[in-house]
């Protein structure tokens, strides 16, 4: 048990990447979400200071990819599938969020989002590997399963 703390808790870093603005590199401040934009184009999370700083200069495309914004649910979803077919394991993540919470237009499908969060943990996201391990603990579309649960958010946190 102890080489197994260990093991844990010594290494990765104080914050995972995705918490860095990939375009001036600081930290994003707590509640991400309230600091931050998620960009379906490029999937990088934007501190608003540089969103703001791209817009003043007249920028207002992505400020990470220079993508024309999406105007629409439509033209979102196309774009995290043109990145699903690249194999890009946050786009793939982010799209088995779609399906399981419904959202851009797509029919609530829990199934669908367990392949796709399987897929994308395969591929080596940490969220995917989270967001499967809270189905696993809640029996949410799967058979509950607090063991399996805890091998991935284990699994999840060796990962950073």
């Amino acid at each position: 048990a102890e080489l197994k703390d260990e093991q844990l808790y010594s290494q990765g870093l104080e914050r995972p990447e995705g918490d860095f603005c990939p375009i001036c590199t600081l930290p994003i401040p707590f509640r991400i979400s309230d600091h931050s934009v998620f960009m379906a184009c490029c999937m990088k999370t934007i501190c608003h200071g540089c969103v703001i700083a791209s817009q003043k200069r007249g920028m207002f495309d992505c400020a990470f990819c220079r993508t024309p914004m999406a105007g629409n649910d439509a033209d979102r979803l196309a774009m995290i599938q043109t990145r699903v077919a690249k194999k890009d394991p946050t786009a793939i993540h982010c799209l088995g969020q779609k399906y399981f919470f419904g959202n851009l237009g797509l029919q609530k499908d829990v199934r669908k989002a367990v392949e796709l969060y399987t897929e994308a943990a395969e591929l080596g996201s940490v969220e995917a590997l989270f967001s499967l391990g809270n189905l696993y603990f809640r029996g949410d579309g799967v058979r509950g399963d607090k063991a399996k649960a805890a091998e991935l958010f284990e699994k999840a946190a060796m990962q950073g």
